[in-house]
């Protein structure tokens, strides 16, 4: 039977047009029934008619629809990929723009830092409210393929309030073989790994070529400079960590407390251009592309022939699923034991098979100790930011920010505190849950020239130490 997909956030032109081109590109779902939803009319309209010169050009026997109703897209559907962006780019430039008045310097800032952060509190909330309706509306079995960032802190949310199947996507693996391929000299296709770890932050475990490891090859390549230089920030927590990760230095900068904290950190590591680590790379390459759809149609001159299919995993679950031959893949799933010392319940990404029975995550067991206390940096983050997006919980988004490596490498407690409550003022219009909230201040104390502090009991160990450096002191003068 022709399966329906519907497309939330059809109005992201470029990767709808990405992920549809795959689908058609796929006999087993070339007659599929395309429900495209979006808030931006004019955008949807665009793709909507797009599609329909995909099908109409490639004589396909499927078909392609939009509405701004977004119940009525998941209705019957048996597939729902997800591509929201709640608040646009606008809202980016809140995320981007306020916290480097406090010093907090992010290049791509939509995955954790404060940018990640206020992303999550934007997203959670509709992304729930997406299972929601597919609890309600959609063919049994159906499957949501989440695309939005920030990933880990969304699907960590979709598996704490939501009963539905669901996936978290992402190419870091797919794009970082290339690299490991083209440093090491071995094709892509014949490199054979196992990954495990959190979104923006999986570990390759094993990585082979015909049985042979290439870590070695790995490590000396990264001790010379020509190759360190791509990627400094990866590069380093590689020789330093011993195992090789998935996110570049752009994105990996902002997840760790020791590359973007001051100037000279900046100017040592992140000073490739771009998404080598440029302050604001995402950002300004978002409002460029903004900017020129406004006045231009992408599509208008794009062929709409159908080629060979991206590295985007979508296409090839929807194929497992409709034929039942198994897929294996990287998957952002709730953790139900997959990495066992990684927090049950968070969301973690792990080697995953999907076929006509559903969706299969593998389990990993425990990571290498340092690669685990890296990701629960992250997680630590990802769960505060979970429980005040669903809870509306304004003290927790403070406690999430304070816990975010870059963020308290920067800033104090205080600061912190500031900021998120300018965050919160200025983007209250997308932050509905908490309307009629905010985050309390908390004063500076003053401490007068002549304050004395009380005089409060001491443990008695504290006593004996407190007198041994009063005799030490006394001693020296």
């Amino acid at each position: 039977m022709a399966k329906k997909i519907a497309m939330i956030g059809a109005g992201s032109i470029v990767f709808c047009k990405t992920l549809m081109s795959d689908i058609m590109a796929t006999p087993a779902l070339a007659d599929a029934e395309f429900a495209l939803m979006s808030r931006t009319e004019s955008k949807l309209r665009r793709m909507e008619e797009f599609g329909q010169r995909m099908i109409a050009e490639n004589g396909l026997p499927g078909s392609v629809w939009a509405t701004l109703d977004r119940r009525e897209a998941i209705r019957d559907a048996d597939f729902v990929v997800v591509m929201v962006q709640v608040g646009g780019v606008d809202a980016f430039d809140l995320d981007y723009k306020i916290p480097l008045k406090y010093g907090i310097d992010q290049c791509i800032a939509d995955s954790l830092g404060p940018g990640g952060l206020f992303r999550g509190l934007r997203t959670i909330p509709l992304l729930v409210d997406i299972a929601m309706d597919m609890e309600e509306l959609a063919a049994p079995g159906a499957i949501m393929l989440q695309y939005a960032n920030p990933m880990a802190a969304n699907c960590f949310a979709l598996g704490k309030a939501a009963d539905v199947s669901f996936v978290g996507l992402c190419h870091g693996v797919q794009t970082t073989l290339d690299l490991i391929s083209r440093y090491c000299g071995v094709p892509k296709e014949e490199i054979t790994y196992t990954c495990g770890g959190i979104n923006h932050m999986d570990w390759f475990l094993r990585l082979e070529h015909r049985g042979r490891d290439l870590y070695p090859t790995l490590r000396e390549v990264f001790e010379r400079p020509e190759f360190y230089k791509n990627e400094k920030v990866r590069g380093e927590v590689f020789r330093h960590y011993g195992y090789f990760m998935t996110e570049s230095t752009g994105h990996l900068s902002e997840y760790v407390p020791w590359f973007r904290k001051n100037r000279r950190a900046l100017d040592l590591y992140c000073d490739e251009p771009s998404f080598g680590g440029e302050s604001g790379a995402y950002y300004s390459w978002c409002r460029t592309i903004a900017d020129y759809y406004e006045s231009h149609d992408p599509l208008q001159f794009e062929s709409a022939a159908i080629e060979k299919r991206s590295v985007e995993y979508c296409s090839y679950i929807m194929e497992a699923v409709a034929t039942g031959r198994p897929f294996r893949f990287m998957g952002n799933v709730r953790n139900d034991g997959y990495i066992t010392n990684l927090p049950q319940g968070c969301c973690v990404e792990v080697p995953t098979f999907a076929d006509d029975a559903g969706l299969h995550p593998t389990v990993i067991g425990d990571l290498p100790p340092q690669c685990a206390a890296l990701c629960s940096t992250n997680i630590n983050v990802q769960a505060l930011a979970v429980e005040a997006a669903l809870n509306g919980d304004t003290e927790h988004i403070v406690h999430a920010a304070s816990l975010d490596p870059l963020s308290s490498a920067v800033c104090t407690l205080a600061d912190i505190r500031e900021m998120c409550s300018e965050m919160l003022e200025a983007q209250r219009q997308w932050l509905p849950q908490f309307e009629g909230k905010s985050i309390a201040p908390k004063p500076v104390i003053s401490i007068p020239r002549d304050c004395t502090p009380v005089d409060v009991p001491l443990d008695p160990a504290l006593a004996i130490g407190k007198r041994f450096s009063t005799l030490i002191e006394q001693q020296k003068s």
